[in-house]
Protein backbone atom coordinates (compact mmCIF):
# COMPACT_ATOMS: atom_id res chain seq x y z
CA UNK A 1 0.00 0.00 0.00
CA UNK A 2 2.07 3.24 -1.12
CA UNK A 3 -0.56 5.73 0.34
CA UNK A 4 0.59 6.31 4.52
CA UNK A 5 -2.39 7.17 5.88
CA UNK A 6 -4.72 4.60 6.84
CA UNK A 7 -8.40 5.13 6.60
CA UNK A 8 -10.24 4.08 10.08
CA UNK A 9 -13.75 2.90 9.62
CA UNK A 10 -16.04 2.98 13.09
CA UNK A 11 -17.86 -0.15 13.08
CA UNK A 12 -20.47 -1.35 15.89
CA UNK A 13 -19.79 -4.95 16.82
CA UNK A 14 -21.90 -6.72 20.25
CA UNK A 15 -20.23 -7.50 23.58
CA UNK A 16 -19.43 -11.22 23.03
CA UNK A 17 -17.51 -10.63 19.51
CA UNK A 18 -16.12 -7.83 21.01
CA UNK A 19 -14.88 -9.59 23.68
CA UNK A 20 -13.25 -11.76 21.19
CA UNK A 21 -11.58 -9.34 18.98
CA UNK A 22 -10.52 -7.58 22.02
CA UNK A 23 -8.38 -10.86 23.00
CA UNK A 24 -6.83 -11.08 19.87
CA UNK A 25 -8.63 -14.69 19.45
CA UNK A 26 -11.15 -13.59 16.44
CA UNK A 27 -9.27 -13.32 13.81
CA UNK A 28 -12.32 -13.06 11.00
CA UNK A 29 -14.83 -10.81 11.07
CA UNK A 30 -18.51 -11.21 9.14
CA UNK A 31 -20.17 -8.62 7.62
CA UNK A 32 -23.18 -7.92 4.49
CA UNK A 33 -21.67 -6.62 1.38
CA UNK A 34 -22.86 -3.37 1.87
CA UNK A 35 -21.94 -0.86 0.02
CA UNK A 36 -20.05 1.69 2.44
CA UNK A 37 -18.36 -1.78 2.94
CA UNK A 38 -17.11 -2.41 -1.09
CA UNK A 39 -13.93 -0.26 -0.91
CA UNK A 40 -12.61 -1.84 2.32
CA UNK A 41 -8.86 -3.02 1.97
CA UNK A 42 -5.82 -4.51 3.32
CA UNK A 43 -4.05 -2.10 5.09
CA UNK A 44 -7.21 0.01 6.56
CA UNK A 45 -8.06 0.05 10.62
CA UNK A 46 -11.68 -0.30 11.94
CA UNK A 47 -12.48 0.92 15.37
CA UNK A 48 -14.94 -1.89 16.73
CA UNK A 49 -17.02 -0.06 19.32
CA UNK A 50 -19.78 -1.20 21.50
CA UNK A 51 -22.67 0.01 20.45
CA UNK A 52 -23.97 2.93 22.73
CA UNK A 53 -20.45 3.28 24.53
CA UNK A 54 -17.18 4.69 24.29
CA UNK A 55 -15.15 1.28 24.51
CA UNK A 56 -13.29 0.50 21.17
CA UNK A 57 -10.93 -1.39 20.15
CA UNK A 58 -8.88 -1.06 16.77
CA UNK A 59 -8.05 -4.26 14.37
CA UNK A 60 -5.27 -3.82 11.14
CA UNK A 61 -7.78 -4.86 8.32
CA UNK A 62 -5.06 -7.36 6.85
CA UNK A 63 -7.21 -9.21 3.90
CA UNK A 64 -11.12 -9.76 2.95
CA UNK A 65 -12.32 -11.99 0.89
CA UNK A 66 -15.93 -12.55 -0.37
CA UNK A 67 -18.30 -15.25 -0.74
CA UNK A 68 -21.60 -15.63 -2.12
CA UNK A 69 -23.18 -16.96 1.55
CA UNK A 70 -22.25 -17.22 5.41
CA UNK A 71 -22.12 -20.94 4.81
CA UNK A 72 -19.39 -20.83 2.24
CA UNK A 73 -17.81 -18.18 4.21
CA UNK A 74 -17.56 -20.03 7.10
CA UNK A 75 -16.19 -23.28 5.45
CA UNK A 76 -13.64 -20.90 3.52
CA UNK A 77 -12.28 -19.18 6.63
CA UNK A 78 -13.31 -21.99 9.22
CA UNK A 79 -15.78 -21.44 12.23
CA UNK A 80 -13.22 -21.45 14.61
CA UNK A 81 -11.62 -17.97 12.97
CA UNK A 82 -14.84 -16.53 13.32
CA UNK A 83 -15.81 -17.33 16.85
CA UNK A 84 -13.48 -19.95 18.85
CA UNK A 85 -16.57 -20.64 21.29
CA UNK A 86 -19.42 -21.30 19.37
CA UNK A 87 -19.56 -24.72 16.84
CA UNK A 88 -20.05 -24.27 12.91
CA UNK A 89 -24.10 -24.25 13.03
CA UNK A 90 -24.31 -22.24 16.50
CA UNK A 91 -22.08 -19.63 14.38
CA UNK A 92 -24.35 -19.91 11.22
CA UNK A 93 -27.95 -19.70 13.57
CA UNK A 94 -26.30 -16.77 15.00
CA UNK A 95 -25.42 -15.03 11.89
CA UNK A 96 -27.95 -15.20 10.33
CA UNK A 97 -30.21 -13.83 13.75
CA UNK A 98 -28.14 -10.84 12.56
CA UNK A 99 -28.28 -10.70 9.17
CA UNK A 100 -31.54 -11.77 7.47
CA UNK A 101 -31.89 -13.81 4.03
CA UNK A 102 -32.70 -10.40 1.95
CA UNK A 103 -29.18 -9.58 3.82
CA UNK A 104 -27.26 -12.57 3.46
CA UNK A 105 -28.50 -12.39 -0.42
CA UNK A 106 -26.08 -9.25 -0.99
CA UNK A 107 -22.58 -11.26 -0.53
CA UNK A 108 -20.88 -12.12 2.91
CA UNK A 109 -17.71 -10.59 3.31
CA UNK A 110 -14.73 -12.29 5.77
CA UNK A 111 -12.69 -9.26 7.08
CA UNK A 112 -8.99 -10.90 8.28
CA UNK A 113 -8.65 -8.81 11.25
CA UNK A 114 -5.10 -8.07 13.67
CA UNK A 115 -5.11 -6.22 16.70
CA UNK A 116 -3.54 -3.48 16.91
CA UNK A 117 -1.88 -3.67 20.73
CA UNK A 118 -2.59 -1.06 23.26
CA UNK A 119 -5.79 -0.27 21.30
CA UNK A 120 -8.47 -1.34 23.74
CA UNK A 121 -9.80 2.09 25.56
CA UNK A 122 -12.88 2.61 27.88
CA UNK A 123 -14.22 5.87 28.64
CA UNK A 124 -16.89 6.81 31.00
CA UNK A 125 -20.49 7.56 29.62
CA UNK A 126 -21.18 9.03 26.25
CA UNK A 127 -22.17 12.27 26.53
CA UNK A 128 -23.26 13.32 23.00
CA UNK A 129 -25.39 11.07 20.96
CA UNK A 130 -24.63 9.42 17.74
CA UNK A 131 -26.87 10.18 14.30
Amino acid sequence: MTDTTARVRELNLYRQYFDLVAAGTKTIEVRVKYPHLADLAAGDVIRFRIKGTDETCEVKVKRVTEYPNFESLLDGEGPANVNPTATRDEQLTNIRSVYPQEKEALGALAIEIELVSDSRSQRGPRTRHET
